[in-house]
């Protein structure tokens, strides 16, 4: 059984629907970050950096208790542990893991300043403003370079495609017309129909 550690953002929507795409046993565990509860000592004994998701794997490697933090390392690990959504061609998987570097480094650190500075910022600050969303779109237009290449970031369905997406669906977050990246778009769509997907971007219910 894996306790999953989360709450309703992109990141933690990358881990909930790659378990779901697996189709494993998970136990949600609701962490409220706007009630600080990602604080708490009991979470900070899983991950000290008091980020979620978090998970632990009571069947980890060596048949032990394995507590995991940072989204990137937990799509690798279970894609690693099921064998699915990684590539297994070695060409291939590193692409896959290139793309999601490229979420990690990118598309989650600039499209989340944007955010902040579009909608949570106490005042309006127009460098930040012009800054991040200028850094969004240019970002949005290498993603829909190489969609208009290939299907997936790496060719094939992968760990790739599960990081990025939930950050895409909040295109309007950062005031994002995908209509402007129409590859995007086709790919947006294409993800956003598979069931599994939809059932990891519900988690957690909402109390």
């Amino acid at each position: 059984m894996i306790d999953l550690y989360t709450w309703s953002t992109p990141n933690g929507r990358k881990v909930s629907i790659l378990l779901e795409e697996c189709a494993l046993p998970y136990k949600v565990h609701a962490i409220n970050i706007g009630k600080g509860e990602q604080h708490t000592p009991e979470f900070l004994a899983i991950n000290p950096n008091n980020r979620i998701p978090a998970i632990v794997d009571s069947e980890g490697p060596g048949g032990k208790p394995l507590p995991l933090f940072e989204s990137g390392a937990i799509l690798i690990y279970l894609a690693e542990k099921t064998g699915k959504f990684m590539p297994r061609d070695a060409r291939t998987r590193l692409i896959c893991l290139q793309w999601l570097m490229f979420q990690m480094g990118g598309v989650g650190p600039m499209f989340g300043q944007a955010h902040h500075f579009l909608r949570a910022a106490p005042e309006q600050v127009p460098y930040g403003i012009k800054r991040y969303t200028d850094e969004t779109r240019r970002l949005y237009g290498v993603l829909n370079k190489r969609l208009g290449e290939a299907a997936y970031l790496a060719d094939e369905y992968s760990i790739a495609d599960i990081a990025t997406y939930p950050w895409i669906a909040r295109h309007e977050w950062h005031q994002v017309d995908l209509a402007d990246f129409p590859a995007v778009k086709r790919w947006y769509d294409t993800i956003g129909a598979r069931p599994a997907v939809a059932k990891g971007m519900a988690v957690p219910t909402p109390p």
